[in-house]
């Protein structure tokens, strides 16, 4: 919101912005919670994540920059239909909802943004259930851990710049636990992937590809 708005509307928001920390694994707000506002992470990592049926489905991560909470903005439902926690110690801000959408109508190349960025969540939300409908476990792991890389990067020993737990792969990727850990074992067997503690990392990307678009 910063970089996009104009310049003389930086002042507006600082002035309604509104900064706070949460520890990791602590809630920022839950599914059913009233809409109090649009979020931005400052730093840290967030899990944006519903519920489906009695297990947590992860839609995606909101890490340094991203915005979350946003899917509170409707005209007919005043409550948020997902969660939002914390991953690690997270730095985040948030401004009311009249603000953000007077500063969509004051600022357009922001508003322009953001009408490009709900459509690009669309398509991931649309591509993620057809995945959930017709793709294989196997398939969807593979799917999860490209666009983990993409989003987070690797170290320089290969592994994801992310200490995510195998519950929350398995929730990234729609499974159960017990599914995930057996195909986390066939792509180790296949040295598709690597695993040092909690860290997880990418021994044959081409192979995770191939996997992906099956």
């Amino acid at each position: 919101m910063c970089q996009l708005s104009l310049p003389e509307w930086h002042p507006a928001i600082a002035n309604n912005r509104k900064n706070f920390i949460a520890k990791k694994g602590e809630s920022i707000f839950n599914e059913g919670d009233p809409v109090k506002g649009v979020y931005f992470v400052t730093s840290g990592n967030v899990k944006i994540h519903k519920k489906w049926g009695d297990k947590e489905l992860i839609l995606r991560f909101a890490n340094g920059g991203a915005i979350f909470g946003h899917r509170g903005i409707t005209t007919k439902i005043d409550a948020y239909p997902i969660s939002a926690t914390a991953l690690e110690t997270t730095h985040f801000c948030v401004v009311d909802l009249d603000f953000f959408k007077t500063t969509l109508k004051v600022n357009h190349e922001f508003a322009h943004n953001m009408l490009m960025f709900y459509a690009d969540e669309l398509h991931s939300s649309e591509r993620k259930m057809r995945n959930l409908a017709l793709m294989s476990v196997k398939g969807r792991l593979a799917v999860a851990l490209l666009e983990l890389k993409e989003q987070f990067g690797l170290d320089q020993d290969g592994f994801l710049s992310l200490e995510l737990s195998r519950q929350d792969l398995a929730a990234f990727t729609g499974a159960t636990y017990e599914t995930v850990f057996r195909t986390m074992n066939e792509l180790l067997a296949e040295q598709l992937i690597k695993v040092n503690g909690k860290a997880l990392g990418i021994l044959n990307e081409a192979g995770l590809i191939e996997l992906a678009t099956k």
